[in-house]
C-alpha cells in the first residue's frame, strides 16, 4: 500500500487473503507511520515492513533505480492530492511512471497515483484503489492517461461508491481493479453501480454487509444485473471517447411514478394501476372481483376497509387452493429429496 495511513486497508487485505502473506507499506506522515507499524506488531504482523516517506517523490521500495513490483496493491490515497508533484521531476521520471501515459495535472495527484501503483504491479500483478469519480470522466491531461490505460486493458473493472462514505469527504469514490494478467483476453470493464446500496449512518452513509456481499459476489461472478452491474466492451468506450462515467453505460432511474389527475379529483383506482398485478390475478382469478368493482370507464373501487385486505386474500378459496398445491409439491420434493439423506 504506497499511501498506507495507519495500516487498517493492509491489516484487512491480511486477514481476507486466506494464506499467509508479506505486507508492504510506505506512509508520508512519519507519525501515522509509526502508529502503522505498531498496528502491525498488535496484529501479529511483525514482519510487515512500513516505510516513511513521500511516495510518489521518494518511494522506498526500489530495486535499483527501478521500483519493485509487487503482487497486489491496494491504496485509499488522498483525494485530489494538490502537491503531489512537489519533489517529482515528472517530465524526466526515474521510474517511467508517466512516460507511456503522460503527467498529472499538477495540482491533481489521482492519477500520480493510479500510475505509480500500475508501475509497481508485477506483469501479473492485480491491485485495486480508490479514488474519487471524477477519475472516470475529467478531461484535459487526464482524458490522455485514461485512455492510454484502457487501451492496455489494464482496468478490470470499477465499483461506484455511494457519496458521503469516507470522513473528510463527501464526494462521490469509485475502486478500480487493475489485472494485468488477464489484460490480453479482456473484452471489456466490468461496471457495478453500488452508489444506492447504502444506510445512514449519523452524517454519513455506510455500507451494510448485504451491500458488501452484493458487490463481492456480482463481481466475482460477472453477474450482469438490470440497473446494476454489466461489463461494457471496449468498443463503446471508446466511442464515447474513453470517458468511463458510470451513468452513461449503466441507467440507474426509476421509473416515474405516474399520478393519475382523474382519480385525485374524481376517486377511484386506476385500472392500469390494478392491470399491473396480472401475476397475481393468473394465480388467484377469483379473487379480483372480490376486491375491486368497476364505478366507471377505467377505475374501480375497493370493496372492503383496507384493515381487512389481508385476512380476505388469506381466506379466499383461490389463495388456499394455490396453497394447498404448493405444499403438496413440497411434501413430494421433501419425500424424495429429503428423507433418503
Amino acid at each position: 500500500d504506497p499511501a498506507c495511513g495507519s495500516g487498517s486497508l493492509l491489516l484487512k487485505v491480511a486477514d481476507e487473503a486466506g494464506t499467509a502473506v508479506t505486507l508492504y507499506g510506505q506512509e508520508k506522515d512519519s507519525a501515522t507511520s509509526g502508529l502503522a507499524r505498531m498496528n502491525m506488531i498488535l496484529h501479529n504482523n511483525p514482519t510487515a515492513l512500513i516505510m516513511q516517506g513521500n511516495t510518489l517523490s521518494d518511494p522506498k521500495f526500489k530495486d535499483g533505480n527501478t521500483l519493485k513490483t509487487f503482487d497486489f496493491v491496494v491504496a485509499n490515497p488522498p483525494f485530489s492530492y494538490k502537491s503531489w508533484s512537489n519533489g517529482v521531476d515528472a517530465p524526466n521520471d526515474i521510474y517511467n511512471r508517466f512516460r507511456d501515459y503522460g503527467i498529472p495535472p499538477k495540482k491533481n495527484g489521482d492519477y500520480a497515483f493510479l500510475l505509480h501503483i500500475l508501475a509497481s504491479m508485477k506483469s501479473t500483478g492485480k491491485g485495486a484503489v480508490i479514488l474519487p469519480h471524477g477519475v472516470l470522466f475529467r478531461g484535459n491531461a487526464e482524458a490522455g492517461i485514461r485512455q492510454n490505460i484502457i487501451e492496455r486493458k489494464w482496468i478490470k473493472g470499477i465499483i461506484g461508491l455511494p457519496a458521503n462514505l469516507f470522513y473528510g469527504t463527501g464526494i462521490p469514490a469509485c475502486i478500480i481493479v487493475v489485472d494485468k494478467e488477464n489484460s490480453g483476453s479482456r473484452k471489456g470493464i466490468f461496471m457495478i453501480d453500488a452508489s444506492k446500496g447504502f444506510i445512514k449512518d449519523g452524517n454519513k452513509n455506510r455500507l451494510r454487509e448485504q451491500d458488501l456481499h452484493k458487490i463481492v459476489d456480482v463481481f466475482n461472478n460477472a453477474w450482469e444485473l438490470d440497473k446494476y452491474s454489466r461489463l461494457v466492451p471496449f468498443e463503446e468506450i471508446e466511442k464515447n471517447e474513453y470517458n468511463l462515467n458510470i451513468p452513461r453505460y449503466i441507467d440507474t432511474q426509476e421509473e416515474e411514478d405516474i399520478q393519475d389527475l382523474n382519480a385525485h379529483l374524481n376517486g377511484g383506482i386506476p385500472q392500469r394501476d390494478i392491470d399491473a398485478l396480472e401475476n397475481y390475478w393468473e394465480v388467484y382469478p377469483n379473487l379480483r372481483k372480490e376486491l375491486f368493482t368497476p364505478i366507471r370507464e377505467g377505475y374501480s373501487k375497493l370493496n372492503l376497509k383496507k384493515a381487512a385486505i389481508k385476512e380476505t386474500i388469506f381466506n379466499h378459496p383461490d389463495f388456499l387452493s394455490y396453497n394447498a398445491q404448493l405444499d403438496a409439491l413440497f411434501g413430494e420434493f421433501k419425500a424424495a429429496n429429503l428423507e433418503p439423506l
